[in-house]
């Protein structure tokens, strides 16, 4: 079985339950594959990225095997505005966030509702430089667990969609983020653009940002904020202090 989300922004939670915490978003577009249903509930793995949980079955749209094969062999067309709006001929408007899916829009056996959206589209693999251009539309996100928008994201979700928009794939989570990629002995080496990881007492990879010129730093910790990276990890003025611990930098493009 395999589906499509049809909605804005649909929560993907760890348990099949309205109280489960999210840990991760599905965006308009995305399409999935449904691994098994409990009641009201799917358990899903998203397409683009491999990743687990589970979904209310009311909130995407069912498609074929066929339909799910061909959407993955299309090139990834996507929302570039902060926020715009999808129209079908019953007026109705549907507003889809930065980094919704429009890959579906020109087939019509998948897209039965006559969707259509004339705003601003991005696909294809933009220059390095681009990512700091488009991480600064996140500027001020505030922080959401398991959040993939400008209306809330976490670390690692922010990193994603900012190199997604780009053309670049990385996985979801920050741990996983520290795999990809080729590591920096210092911080002088690294490029605008280069992911930075930060560990936890235990030594577990937890947080991750997008390094800029000039030893500073944009990541999503509160908001998305802009703060000073050295050595020792990211230091934020306003605390007057270090509030991540460096373990890598790494180039991953």
């Amino acid at each position: 079985m395999f589906g499509i989300c049809n909605l804005a922004i649909v929560p993907v939670r760890a348990e099949a339950s309205d109280r489960s915490e999210i840990v991760t978003q599905l965006l308009f577009g995305e399409h999935i594959e449904i691994l098994e249903r409990h009641n009201q509930w799917a358990r899903i793995r998203i397409q683009y990225d491999d990743y687990e949980g589970w979904v209310d079955s009311k909130q995407y749209q069912e498609i074929t095997k066929e339909q799910f094969d061909l959407l993955s062999k299309e090139s990834i067309i996507l929302n570039a505005d902060l926020i715009d709006y999808i129209s079908a001929p019953n007026n109705l408007l549907l507003p889809i966030p930065l980094g919704a899916s429009l890959s579906f829009l020109n087939n019509s056996e998948i897209n039965t509702s006559n969707f259509d959206f004339e705003g601003t589209k991005t696909s294809g693999i933009k220059p390095k430089s681009a990512l700091i251009k488009t991480a600064f539309m996140y500027l001020n996100a505030p922080y959401l667990w398991g959040g993939k928008t400008p209306f809330g994201i976490d670390c690692s979700g922010f990193t994603q969609m900012v190199y997604k928009l780009n053309g670049y794939k990385i996985h979801r989570d920050a741990s996983q983020q520290a795999l990809e990629g080729d590591p920096l002995s210092f911080i002088e080496e690294c490029e605008a653009g280069d992911l930075a990881f930060f560990d936890n007492e235990e030594g577990n990879i937890t947080h991750v940002g997008i390094i800029m010129e000039n030893n500073y730093i944009i990541h999503a910790s509160g908001k998305v904020r802009i703060d000073r990276l050295d050595h020792t990890g990211i230091y934020n003025p306003e605390l007057n202090k270090h509030t991540h611990k460096l373990r890598v930098i790494k180039k991953i493009i």
